[in-house]
């Protein structure tokens, strides 16, 4: 005989009290109901914006300051400097390099107001109020740049896809020091790679041109 002192019934569960599954549902509930009214406000507040500011829609017409000239072109909001360089330029300027496109190689490197910059990452509309040098600007095949005549006599370069981005990134960093030493020239281009490895060569000719100092006009 059971004694039902020592061994009292389990209560049933009560059905109505707040269980753990039904308290994390209700979160996550709650949860989706707050991001989608977050977003509803968001998307009313873009429209609102939109509607007093000024929509940029298909191609518009800009200009460039290319190596000391003004370049017109007509390109869509989203085209970036490099696209406008190469894809919309009369003749195309293939100079600067289309390698990883997205800021990561170095290949496209430009020079806005004497500072480098990668193309890839650059919208043509953010150029619009700058100076912008390419490798175009720096010399000609009968006249080029100490940087450019340092590289050919060094062999810096293999492939060639990086080496415009190099030279860029090397001239801006004579421009600014002169005096620039092995460390500095280093730096200045370690956003840059070249996947031929031609690294010591690189830097040899960094040196050649830091010693024979920017007094072509090409580096001007």
């Amino acid at each position: 005989m059971t004694d039902s002192k020592s061994n009292p019934p389990v209560p049933s569960r009560d059905r109505t009290s707040l269980s753990r599954r039904t308290f994390l549902k209700g979160g996550v509930v709650t949860g989706l109901t707050t991001a989608a009214a977050a977003s509803a406000a968001s998307a009313r507040s873009s429209v609102t914006k939109g509607k007093a500011a000024t929509q940029l829609k298909g191609r518009i017409a800009i200009s460039l300051n290319i190596n000391g000239e003004s370049k017109q072109v007509a390109v869509e909001p989203r085209t970036t400097l490099l696209g406008a360089l190469r894809d919309h330029m009369e003749p195309p300027m293939t100079g600067t390099k289309l390698v990883c496109d997205g800021g990561n190689c170095g290949a496209c490197t430009v020079l806005l107001d004497g500072a480098p910059a990668a193309a890839c990452m650059t919208l043509a509309l953010d150029a619009t109020s700058h100076k912008v040098r390419t490798i175009e600007g720096l010399g000609k095949p009968n006249d080029l740049s100490v940087v450019q005549s340092a590289f050919c006599e060094d062999d810096g370069l293999m492939c060639g896809f990086c080496t415009p981005g190099f030279i860029m990134a090397i001239t801006a960093e004579l421009e600014a020091n002169p005096t620039a030493e092995l460390d500095q020239l280093k730096d200045a281009c370690a956003g840059n790679l070249c996947r031929c490895g031609t690294y010591p060569q690189i830097f040899d000719a960094a040196v050649r041109a830091a010693k024979a100092g920017l007094d072509n006009k090409g580096d001007k």
